[in-house]
């Protein structure tokens, strides 16, 4: 086994075999999961619970109009006036009070909402619409406005989208897309946050413990910086693959036996027309037809690629430094492309993922592992993927070269904390 073979193992071993690595290997996938189903409980905990508002309508108009729902309750006690609604909200701690004065329909704005909290978006834009739609039939029916004939009229059009060979699809596409591609990017620059990370405190321990000296003798700086940063990647895998083991059961069978279903929070299919049945259909399809093979095969190379060309950075900035708190000023600077990558992924892919932005930081290799990945589920053409991964790998090459430069001097600096002007003199020796 030649010198980089053997710096890749003991790299490999020393991380594997860490306690804390262990623990969080194993205790990780207990910690996400516990907290994906104490969401799924908390969501069908929160709607069995129903919410009671109080109405006082001195006009008259709006009696039975809102409509209770499993998670609103509207209790009418207009007869009994604004004083004994405010009092019987207090006695039984009710949501709140919506009062509607006689002049409404003059004055609209005098509607007004009585309550110890402000009520959710949801809820007070339901209230407004309902207010608005009575108010409004009452002003047509004023003018002398038949709404039988109004309603006759209206028209509703669903537009239909096919492809030009016949393929239907639903109008959340691009969502579904975008949402597939921004899971993979995010999950991506999380990945290259952590065990970056991991490679900087590798380095600032070795060299805090001297051990470096003996090993630097011995060893190219250029091997043993591609030694950690592979070493440290495979370990990241080995960690992963166990995470979605560990997970994916763990999911099941709580799922199975808990009877916590996501799927339970949903319309239930007896209730749904054909129309939703069919839309639910094409998002089926939609999801089916997504490039889930090739979003995988591209998720491993650009986890790869990306994360040897971040870890060389995060490898340079522990040879500089003497501690960890000495790394927050040189932080910055790397983690700015990759929250840049998610941002122009989720306002730029999703609108227009052919367009010259989202192209453009999909081929800049510092952008491209995360916003590529976004646009994958889209399609993409094979010659853009192609000068995507080329560039990726021949910056990553460049990039160790020169944080091998870095690494050479900066691995045996102790006392002297580096500047970015400091670092600039070692890439000349």
């Amino acid at each position: 086994m030649g010198t980089l073979g053997l710096i890749i193992k003991r790299e490999y071993n020393a991380r594997v075999r860490n306690k804390s690595f262990i623990v969080m290997t194993f205790l990780s996938p207990l910690i996400g999961v516990g907290m994906i189903m104490l969401i799924i409980y908390l969501t069908q905990l929160n709607q069995d619970s129903q919410r009671t508002i109080v109405v006082v309508d001195e006009s008259g108009l709006f009696y039975k109009e809102f409509e209770s729902t499993s998670a609103l309750n509207f209790l009418d006690v207009s007869p009994a006036g604004l004083d004994n609604g405010m009092n019987m909200v207090k006695e039984n701690s009710y949501y709140g009070l919506l009062y509607i004065p006689a002049n409404v329909k003059q004055q609209p704005s005098t509607v007004k909402f009585f309550g110890d909290e402000v009520p959710g978006y949801t809820t007070l834009d339901r209230m407004e619409e309902q207010i608005e739609k009575k108010l409004t039939d009452e002003k047509l029916i004023d003018r002398g406005v038949d709404l039988d004939l109004i309603d006759q009229s209206k028209t509703k059009v669903s537009i239909n989208i096919e492809n030009f060979t016949g393929e239907r699809t639903s109008k959340v596409s691009n969502w579904i897309k975008a949402g597939f591609g921004g899971a993979a990017g995010y999950l991506l620059m999380m990945f290259i946050i952590i065990y970056g990370n991991m490679v900087m405190r590798s380095v600032i321990e070795e060299k805090t413990n001297r051990i470096i000296e003996v090993i630097i003798s011995s060893v190219k700086p250029f091997k043993l910086m591609m030694g950690k940063i592979i070493g440290t990647t495979l370990a990241g895998i080995t960690q992963f693959s166990i995470w979605i083991l560990i997970g994916g059961t763990l999911l099941f069978i709580l799922s199975t036996y808990l009877g916590l279903d996501p799927s339970s929070t949903q319309t239930p299919v007896g209730n749904m027309g054909a129309t939703d049945l069919d839309k639910i259909e094409l998002i089926v399809l939609d999801i089916l037809n997504l490039p889930l093979l090739k979003l995988a095969l591209y998720f491993i190379i650009y986890f790869i690629g990306g994360y040897f060309l971040y870890s060389s950075f995060y490898a340079a900035i522990g040879a500089a430094v003497d501690s960890e708190t000495d790394t927050q000023q040189f932080m910055l600077p790397i983690i700015m492309p990759l929250m840049l990558a998610i941002y122009v992924g989720l306002f730029s892919v999703i609108e227009n993922p052919h367009g010259t932005v989202s192209t453009a930081f999909s081929i800049i290799p510092l952008t491209s592992p995360i916003v590529m990945l976004m646009r994958i589920p889209f399609g993409v053409p094979w010659w853009e993927l192609a000068i995507s991964v080329t560039l990726l790998v021949a910056t990553f090459m460049l990039t160790v070269w020169f944080g091998s430069k870095i690494y050479r001097v900066g691995i045996l600096m102790y006392g002297k904390k580096a500047s970015y002007k400091e670092i600039v003199k070692w890439l000349k020796y």
